[in-house]
């Protein structure tokens, strides 16, 4: 099993690198989707995140305003890092359950958006970075997700610097590209990975 961390700043285009990776045949544990996950109606995780910021972060139907808490913590480092301490755990918890169940000659992609903040990389057997520019993440944030350009700059201010990302990755992709350029770009990374999955798993030379 080849263990890789995939990451990249809120608007670089990890998403996409994660679901081209998959259709290569990568097995996808995708953090956010977990954290979304231990945080439903009903589990130990949002009773935690309701102690810690209120009821207000409800939603009418009982489940979590995920805008509505993402306003709070993205503007102050003292909140995000109560939230983290809550859900970072259970997320972790979980992904080595998913992680358990690969078959041993897989490459599982564990798809982490604030690996480089969390120290996170020697977790892993390699880290792959998606890049893209701070102009284009914020283009793609406002233009994409509908953001306002204020909201947008905080929560990429709440990341870490691109630096930093850079600093940590074996492999980057650049996503300043068209997306054809980028599907090219994935399949040989993809053919990277497996060659080093397969390296691992031969036993070694007496």
């Amino acid at each position: 099993m080849l263990k890789v961390g995939l990451t990249g700043g809120i608007g670089a285009g990890k998403s996409e690198v994660s679901r081209l990776l998959v259709e290569c045949g990568a097995v996808l544990i995708d953090a956010d989707r977990i954290a979304r996950e231990v945080v439903a109606p009903g589990t130990p995780g949002l009773a935690a995140v309701v102690e810690a910021f209120g009821e207000d972060v409800l939603a009418e139907d009982g489940s979590l305003d995920r805008p509505k808490l993402g306003s709070i913590v993205f503007a102050d480092p003292d909140k995000l890092a109560v939230l983290n301490s809550i859900v970072h755990p259970l997320v972790g918890a979980r992904s080595r359950e998913l992680e358990a169940a690969a078959a041993e000659d897989a490459v599982v992609i564990h798809d982490v958006p604030l690996l480089t903040e969390n120290g996170l990389a020697p977790l892993y057997d390699l880290v792959v970075v998606v890049d893209a520019s701070p102009e284009t993440q914020l283009d793609r944030l406002v233009r994409l997700r509908g953001m306002t350009e204020e909201d947008a700059r905080a929560r990429m201010a709440a990341q870490a610097t691109r630096k930093q990302r850079l600093k940590i990755a074996d492999i980057v992709i650049d996503n300043d590209v068209p997306l054809d350029e980028l599907q090219r770009r994935v399949k040989d990374v993809w053919a990277d990975l497996v060659r080093r999955a397969q390296t691992s798993q031969e036993p070694p030379q007496e």
